[in-house]
């Protein structure tokens, strides 16, 4: 079954949470076809590009056949249950159904209207996700259950929207899913020969070949605290 490209998704920078802290992670559809270039959608925006954006991080994919998913697991939350009626909730900026980290290898090619792009590594969940959800331990869900979605960088320029065809062109390593990578990431996280593999993964983006090696090197894993736990200067009761 083909997949097709449900939804087109941009944000512009705005308060996020009662401290007023900047980002773009409230995305909005698209309805006319937009132009994708080097680091991503026309008129699509990020706040502290260091760490979103840029052309390793240019698209964010997420399956919307995750949204039946976490309903569920929120039924007892009717107002936080609304929050996955429709695309966006994640910040992503393509919405399809059908495929998910299983499906989808690191370096997989694909053509997406005129564009072509490629799956540069997993999204890593942040903090901000705790504000956007207003739960402490948002992010946390989302690395944990690995329902995290994809970036691509953009390999050719083109325009895409929603009902362009999801074709993949070409799929260098069959073997490296991106519900592996993040496996291997968050699970079996001193598996040394995965690791190895990972670290000389060509398609992979270099910072996560770059944390692949440090683990070999150092026998430890990095600390994620930083990255997921809401800064004290965040929270609403501060």
């Amino acid at each position: 079954m083909q997949t097709i490209l449900d939804a087109v998704l941009i944000g512009q920078v705005a308060p996020l949470g009662t401290q007023g802290k900047k980002s773009a992670i409230h995305k909005t559809l698209v309805h006319e076809r937009v132009r994708v270039g080097e680091t991503g959608l026309e008129g699509d925006q990020q706040h502290e590009r260091k760490h979103h954006g840029g052309p390793e991080k240019a698209l964010h994919h997420y399956s919307f056949d995750h949204y039946a998913v976490w309903r569920d697991e929120w039924s007892n939350d009717a107002a936080g249950i609304e929050r996955f009626r429709m695309p966006g909730a994640f910040g992503e900026n393509l919405s399809t159904r059908g495929i998910d980290e299983s499906d989808v290898c690191v370096g997989d090619v694909f053509r997406i209207g005129t564009a072509i792009v490629q799956v540069s590594q997993p999204r890593q969940p942040c903090w901000k996700l705790n504000l956007r959800f207003s739960r402490d331990d948002m992010s946390r869900r989302v690395q944990d259950t690995r329902r995290t979605g994809w970036y691509y960088r953009v390999l050719e320029p083109g325009e895409m929207g929603a009902g362009d065809a999801v074709d993949r062109l070409a799929r260098p390593h069959p073997q490296w899913s991106v519900a592996r990578l993040l496996r291997v990431l968050y699970v079996d996280r001193d598996d040394r020969a995965s690791l190895e593999q990972m670290a000389a993964l060509d398609a992979l983006t270099p910072s996560w070949r770059k944390t692949a090696q440090k683990r070999l090197e150092s026998g430890k894993v990095e600390s994620w605290a930083s990255r997921l736990d809401t800064p004290s200067s965040q929270r609403a009761d501060d």
